[in-house]
C-alpha cells in the first residue's frame, strides 16, 4: 500500500485506535510512523497521579509504554512532547508535523475527527494534520523533501462516536493483526481499563463488517474491525 502516518494527540490513542491498522501495515512490509503530539500526562494517567508520580516520572512512563506498544505493532515513533490539557494549536507545531509529511510520504494518513466535546485535544490534533497536510503538498514550503501527493485521509473512531459526529464509512478487517494490537494495548498500562474497552469494540466492528461484506467472502466467524471515516471523496474508476 506504501507508508502510514498516524497523528496521535496523546500516547495511547494510535492503540487502542488504529493499532490494527498499523499492524496490518508492518506485516505488509509497509513503513508506519506514528506521532504523537503529546504523551497524554495531564489527562489521561490518573493511575500514575494517584500513585504520587512526578510530571516527570509520569511521561517517563507513558513515552516507555508507547515506544513498547509501537514496538509490538513494528511502527516508529516520535514525540513532540507539546503538552496536553490543553493541546494547544501553534504554526510551530503544524510545521513540525509538515516535516513528518514530506519525511514520510505518507499513502494513507490517519488522525482524530474534527468533533470531540469530551476532550478538545483530540480535535486540535486533527486541525494540525490536516492543516499540515495541505500545506505538504504546496511546492513552495520551505521544508525538506518533495511536495506531497494528496494521500487519504482517514478519521480512527473516538471513544464516544455517537457524540463526535463519527460515522464509518470504511470497516477494516483486523484479524490477522488483532493479536498484535491486543500485544501493543496490554503495554498500555496507564489505561488498562481500556483493554477490554478495545477488544469488545473490535468484535462489535467485526460484526458489521461481516454484515456489510456479505457471505461470498468467507469471513471467519471470529472477525475483527476497525471502524474509520473517510475525510475527502474516493478517486476510482470502478464503483464496485
Amino acid at each position: 500500500m506504501g507508508s502510514l502516518l498516524v497523528v496521535s494527540a496523546h500516547a495511547g490513542d494510535f492503540v487502542w485506535r488504529a493499532g490494527g491498522a498499523i499492524a496490518l501495515a508492518t506485516s505488509r512490509g509497509d513503513r508506519a510512523k506514528v506521532v504523537c503530539l503529546s504523551f497524554g500526562e495531564r489527562g489521561e494517567s490518573a493511575k500514575a497521579w494517584r500513585a504520587g508520580k512526578t510530571l516527570d516520572e509520569i511521561k517517563a512512563i507513558r513515552r516507555a509504554e508507547a515506544e513498547k506498544a509501537a514496538a509490538a505493532l513494528g511502527a516508529e515513533i516520535e514525540f513532540f512532547d507539546a503538552g496536553d490539557y490543553p493541546l494547544r494549536e501553534s504554526e510551530e507545531l503544524t510545521d513540525r508535523l509538515v516535516h513528518q509529511f514530506r519525511d514520510v510520504d505518507p499513502a494513507v494518513v490517519l488522525t482524530h475527527p474534527l468533533v470531540d466535546p469530551y476532550n478538545g485535544d483530540h480535535p486540535a490534533a486533527a486541525r494540525m494534520a490536516l492543516q499540515a497536510r495541505i500545506l505538504a503538498q504546496a511546492v513552495g514550503y520551505d521544508a525538506p523533501g518533495e511536495p506531497l501527493g494528496a494521500p487519504p485521509v482517514f478519521f480512527f473512531e473516538p471513544h464516544q462516536p455517537e457524540q463526535c459526529d463519527f460515522k464509518p464509512t470504511v470497516l477494516l478487517d483486523i484479524s490477522p493483526a488483532f493479536e498484535a494490537k491486543r500485544k501493543a494495548m496490554e503495554c498500555m498500562g496507564a489505561q488498562q481499563h481500556m483493554w477490554d474497552y478495545y477488544t469488545d469494540l473490535a468484535v462489535r466492528r467485526g460484526v458489521q463488517l461481516k454484515r456489510n461484506a456479505g457471505p461470498n467472502l468467507g469471513l471467519a466467524h471470529n472477525t475483527m474491525g476497525e471502524a474509520y471515516m473517510r475525510v475527502y471523496p474516493q478517486v476510482t474508476a470502478d464503483l464496485s
